[in-house]
């Protein structure tokens, strides 16, 4: 493994930021740190730069402990939030000022800078100070900065929270492709799930300082492990419907169906369970049909490839995806079908998922 972090535990006061967490990173991964505000997850990637001690666990790089070991001799790179970059410098200078702290000849430092430069789109803004550039050249300054000291491994918080949406979009795009040419380990931090899911290997989902699931982008969406994943996993997310079993069936106020024998073997003896389905896992109908379950058109967003509609039924709202171009008017009676290949189950009371596998025969 080219990073692995072990049990990590970190304490401020009597609060508890981590808990136990392990996580481990292949050569060239790019691992996505996600999670709300204060789930400590930028906590993490601060104990992996040094700039925090655990309170226990260790961190280990390329097969080097460096639990203990001051930053400059990680050899990890860190991009903020903020860029950090130093105003008085041009952006020749910010880029090279590692390679300058290590007392690199004048002419190395300068054809590297060059080479970076170019590689980033910067050649023409070498001269330039950070106050005359766009946020989104800030950002690739920056980007170069840590890429010129060829680091063991890329920490970044939340680099690209401070673009507007487009920019985001591109730079999202340049990053996973340059992260790619380079194969260096990466560890993001974001609360955006769907930058996590559109950059990442893998994703590292935290919550409260403790470690919920570490697993591909699909799998993590396909088989949240549970009822905190599958709500903050997803846009929209998952529709989470609690309800109990009798004799057989699923039930909760205005929707009820029939469990299959496979799933009831999973489910055991547990009464109370919630039900999850994604939007796309629903089909829409304006016009009543056969054992579809009718509720009432709480409000729509027409997206312009698609339509989302949220249907009230009951208490507990239910949004689904439907074709562009769908009409469905304000509290006019719908119906809505879940296609049963694509349930999920989880226990009310613990939060994790129940898997449902089919018997063997």
């Amino acid at each position: 493994m080219s990073l692995r972090v072990e049990n990590i535990t970190k304490r401020f006061g009597a609060q508890e930021a981590l808990r136990g967490v392990t996580i481990e990173a292949r050569e060239g991964e790019f691992v996505v740190l996600l999670g709300p505000s204060g789930c400590g997850k930028s906590t993490l990637l601060r104990i992996i730069a040094g700039l925090e001690e655990p309170d226990e666990g260790t961190v280990n790089l390329r097969g080097r402990d460096i639990t203990r070991a001051q930053p400059h001799h990680r050899d990890v790179a860190m991009v903020f939030q903020g860029y950090a970059l130093y105003p008085h410098m041009t952006v020749a200078q910010n880029i090279g000022f590692p390679l300058r702290v290590r007392r690199r000849p004048t002419s190395e430092i300068s054809a590297e800078v060059e080479r970076i430069g170019a590689r980033l789109g910067l050649s023409h803004l070498l001269r330039n100070l950070p106050k005359q550039l766009s946020g989104g050249e800030r950002q690739r300054v920056a980007l170069a900065r840590a890429i010129i000291r060829r680091p063991q491994a890329f920490l970044m918080d939340e680099p690209l929270s401070n673009l507007d949406s487009r920019l985001r979009i591109d730079m999202r795009a340049e990053l996973k492709h340059l992260q790619h040419e380079l194969a260096v380990v990466t560890l993001y931090v974001t609360h955006d799930q769907v930058e996590a899911m559109t950059l990442a290997s893998r994703i590292a989902i935290l919550r409260d300082g403790l470690l919920q699931q570490y697993d591909t982008p699909s799998e993590v969406y396909r088989r949240p492990a549970n009822l905190f994943v599958a709500g903050f996993v997803g846009s929209p997310s998952m529709n989470l419907l609690p309800g109990v079993v009798e004799s057989g069936v699923f039930c909760r106020a205005g929707l009820s169906f029939g469990l299959t024998s496979d799933e009831l073997r999973a489910i055991g003896a547990r009464r109370e369970i919630t039900l999850g389905f994604r939007p796309e896992d629903v089909e829409f109908s304006a016009t009543g049909n056969p054992g579809w379950t009718a509720a009432r058109v709480w409000v729509t967003e027409d997206l312009g490839n698609e339509t989302l509609i949220r249907l009230a039924l009951d208490d507990v709202h239910v949004t689904l995806r439907a074709p562009a171009g769908t009409r469905a008017d304000f509290d006019s009676l719908a119906w809505f079908r879940i296609r049963p290949e694509q349930l999920h189950w989880f226990d009310t009371h613990t939060t994790e998922a129940i898997r449902v596998s089919p018997q063997e025969h």
